[in-house]
């Protein structure tokens, strides 16, 4: 019997998400390279970020509700790739104009309409991965479209941002950052809430992804890609999803949350039916009630000179311990505001209670104590004062928040598709114009010498494939979508060689060699490039291509002539191959007349080992069926 899942259309799912994609230029408003660092930074500097009013006297919530963590900021700077723009000591250069054009050649692939000058935008971001407070956002282009399954979707933005700093490390008190990343220059391409299943928007994802790959000008590797992905349901509300890093991953996303939603509503409906009502944030020390207790957490935060604070929530016994998704209850969405906001370890409350050493005696004594009903619950925050009271603050915020559904949020995709909390929905607040950096104007010419020479489109590039060097419709996609299609296609121009064997080495052999634990990150491309010269040459077959892969992963300095020479796979000539044939079945003739035809495949196999990837695996089974041949006859 199949298991029906939930009817996406009935609940009103709307699903859009947004692409960034990194461009593989030098930073979008500097000249330093944009290329990633591992080594330990030379140099640190400590700052702290504020929010300030929009031009409309505004504060964004999502701003203010970042600065209400009060962290400070520490920053890894490389003096070699990293400059005064990055560092906000000096102002932005003009638009990378290699970044704009591309980002214009995407628009055009996506039949967007550019704009007649690209203006920079500031974007209020204070959780430090911008030192300067903003991000700044070039609109390039709107109105575009794409189509997937038979059913068009639209792109009302495509933009040129600059990307964020990398995330080094967290502390209760700073964030550290890394400012190689920052300002390398994403588009960014929106899509319309078109989307009503959890699947399609994962197919329209691979889609965008692999026009991008087309340009030539998209990095590849993780963190290099990564979409937000905007859900809501009927009834529920907008969140926007952060950070998802996989394709494969866009489903179990969608899915979860709308799982999420759902079970928000119905906590919404159950504190209705209750009548509960709003929640006080009065905090009461309950410090007495745990003087002997066995919870590890409380005694050691009593022993470090701290308290035990504890808030009722009037009505919601039985509504904490709620799952939302696996693994994560209404408890861990309250546990999440108490974190960022109290920069606590955790909250207690009773719906998980007795348990982490807390007995029944001591829950009795702390309701008595909070003056807790049967139908309340109760969290308690064990640690310093200041924090525990802030941390208690937050639980009640979100609290409140729970009657009324769903509130609009923004979270963080976790590595299983569940989400966490980061802060509320930005505002129209947070988006003000740039005033260092001049327009970039985007003429009519422009457009049109761009038109000229726009990439294929990926479903183009796969028919090519197909029709012209008769690849399989899987082989010709994999490619196609394939960080070494720029290779294959110069490997099959320059060299007389078979094109399926250019891709399945590209894309099958090679990622076998990495599965066996060889270490392909040493290949390079002029590797492949000598390798299949040897092959158009005869002079290395293609049964011995993973040998001197193998090889060559080993000594990167080896040519791929010099790895074939010294594992003796130079190719052998037609003369050589009849010769070993001939005596393997000279040295086999009492399988060949035990089993006949039958004992074509074992006599293969012996003379496979003798060739050892010298000779071609066709030429050798033609020579074999001869010889045989030629001994049967009578």
């Amino acid at each position: 019997m199949k298991i029906m899942g939930p009817d996406y259309k009935k609940l009103g799912l709307r699903v859009g998400f947004e692409i960034h994609q990194e461009l593989d230029t030098r930073k979008l408003f500097c000249n330093c390279p944009s290329k990633l660092r591992d080594e330990e930074a030379p140099l640190k500097v400590k700052r702290k970020l504020r929010p300030t009013q929009s031009e409309m006297g505004e504060v964004d919530r999502a701003a203010l509700a970042e600065s209400l963590k009060d962290k400070g900021f520490l920053y890894q700077i490389y003096p070699d790739s990293v400059c005064l723009v990055e560092l906000d000591e000096e102002p932005p250069h003009p638009i990378n104009e290699e970044a704009l054009e591309i980002a214009l050649q995407i628009a055009l692939l996506l039949k967007a309409k550019p704009v007649d000058e690209a203006h920079a935008m500031r974007k209020i971001v204070i959780d430090g991965s911008n030192t300067c407070g903003f991000q700044r956002t070039v609109l390039v282009a709107t109105d575009g479209e794409a189509e997937i399954n038979g059913k068009r979707f639209c792109i009302p933005t495509i933009c040129l941002e600059e990307d964020a700093a990398r995330k080094m490390g967290e502390s209760s008190e700073h964030v550290d950052y890394r400012l190689d990343r920052l300002g390398i220059p994403l588009v960014e391409i929106a899509t319309g809430p078109d989307f009503s299943d959890p699947h399609t928007p994962a197919k329209a994802a691979l889609y965008i992804g692999q026009l991008l790959r087309a340009t030539g000008k998209a990095k590849r590797g993780i963190g290099t890609i990564r979409q937000d992905i905007n859900i809501s349901i009927a009834g529920g509300a907008r969140q926007e999803i952060k950070g998802v890093q996989e394709l494969a991953l866009i489903s179990t996303v969608i899915e979860l949350e709308v799982k999420r939603q759902l079970v928000l509503l119905e906590i919404s409906e159950e504190l209705k039916r209750r009548e509960a009502g709003a929640i006080k944030e009065r905090t009461i020390d309950v410090a007495d009630v745990f003087s002997s207790t066995n919870s590890n957490v409380i005694h050691n935060a009593l022993r470090a000179g701290g308290r035990v604070l504890a808030v009722k929530l009037p009505k919601f016994a039985g509504v904490i311990g709620k799952e939302l998704q696996p693994g994560r209850r209404f408890g861990t969405e309250l546990a999440d505001h108490a974190r960022l906001y109290g920069k606590v370890g955790g909250i207690f409350h009773t719906d998980e209670l007795p348990g982490y050493g807390i007995s029944d005696e001591e829950i009795t004594r702390l309701k008595k104590t909070i003056g807790a009903a049967g139908n309340d619950a109760v969290v308690l925050v064990a640690g310093d004062k200041e924090r525990a009271e802030a941390a208690l603050k937050a639980v009640v915020g979100r609290a409140n928040q729970a009657r009324d559904g769903v509130p609009e949020e923004t979270r963080r995709a976790l590595p299983d598709g569940t989400t966490e909390y980061s802060r509320p929905l930005p505002g129209a607040a947070r988006m003000y114009p740039e005033t260092d950096i001049e327009p970039a104007v985007i003429s009519p010419e422009r457009i049109l010498r761009i038109k000229k020479k726009l990439p294929e489109l990926p479903d183009e590039k796969v028919n090519r494939y197909v029709k012209k060097y008769r690849l399989s419709r899987d082989l010709a996609e994999k490619i196609a979508s394939s960080p070494q299609v720029n290779l294959f296609e110069e490997i099959t121009r320059i060299y007389r060689v078979d094109p399926v064997l250019v891709a399945v080495t590209l894309e099958e052999t090679v990622k076998s060699l990495r599965r066996e634990g060889v270490s392909i990150d040493n290949l390079q491309d002029r590797h492949m490039k000598q390798i299949f010269e040897l092959v158009s040459k005869g002079a290395l077959s293609k049964e011995g291509i993973p040998a001197v892969l193998t090889a060559l992963s080993k000594n990167p300095t080896l040519s791929a002539k010099n790895a074939a020479e010294s594992l003796s796979l130079t190719r052998l000539s037609q003369g050589e191959v009849e010769k070993i044939v001939k005596n393997v079945v000279q040295s086999n003739l009492d399988i060949l007349k035990k089993q006949g035809e039958r004992a074509f495949k074992p006599l293969m196999g012996h003379v496979m080992k003798e060739v050892r990837g010298r000779a071609d695996g066709k030429l050798v089974s033609q020579t074999l069926k001869r010889i045989i041949q030629v001994l049967e006859e009578p």
